[in-house]
């Protein structure tokens, strides 16, 4: 299945439409949707799933949860947000919009309830510079190892002296003018 000319696509060898790929996802056509949605939009999901926040454990898992996303009904009106879909930009490019809305709406809900059970004491945690967390809880010897494959002997210096060494950027430009 691959995307041919003015939006239409190759779904068992026969083209179809984006109305008809919609009208077949609505209808829960498994076949359709497996192909267009798991197979064909495969990596525009991927991409967002490894750009931004979610609570899922892989990329089909996060696929699930769009599809239940563009499928479940609005309280309000009754519709789901693929009924609502107007044509006015690709299917894909929807789809992309939605996923990354998605996102941002979970890592917000996710953000905010984590800010409610934050007592004073926490703030301190968040306020620490997280390159310098993350170093810190690395295996040190992986870090020794990840930093002898930099092909810049120069950078990896750098970090090593800034965040192995914990040396202020003064202490670091420092030592590289004295050289």
């Amino acid at each position: 299945m691959k995307q041919t000319a003015s939006k239409t696509w190759l779904i068992h060898g026969q083209e179809v439409t984006e109305q008809q790929i919609v009208s077949a996802i609505l209808r829960r056509d498994s076949y359709t949707t497996k192909e267009f949605l798991y197979r064909q939009c495969y990596p525009l999901f991927s991409a967002i799933y490894n750009k931004y926040y979610t609570d899922c454990d892989n990329v089909f898992e996060f696929i699930n949860e769009i599809y239940v996303y563009i499928l479940f009904p609005h309280k309000e009106t009754g519709h789901c947000k693929l009924q609502d879909f107007g044509y006015r930009c690709s299917l894909t490019m929807w789809l992309k919009i939605v996923a990354e809305n998605f996102c941002h709406q979970l890592f917000t809900k996710k953000r905010d309830l984590s800010e409610d059970n934050i007592t004073p004491s926490d703030r301190f945690a968040f306020e620490c510079d997280s390159l310098q967390s993350e170093v810190k809880a690395l295996n040190m010897q992986d870090l020794h190892k990840i930093l002898s494959m930099m092909p810049c002997e120069r950078y990896c210096r750098l970090i090593q002296l800034r965040y192995v060494e914990e040396k202020t950027n003064e202490e670091v430009a420092a030592l590289y003018i004295a050289r």
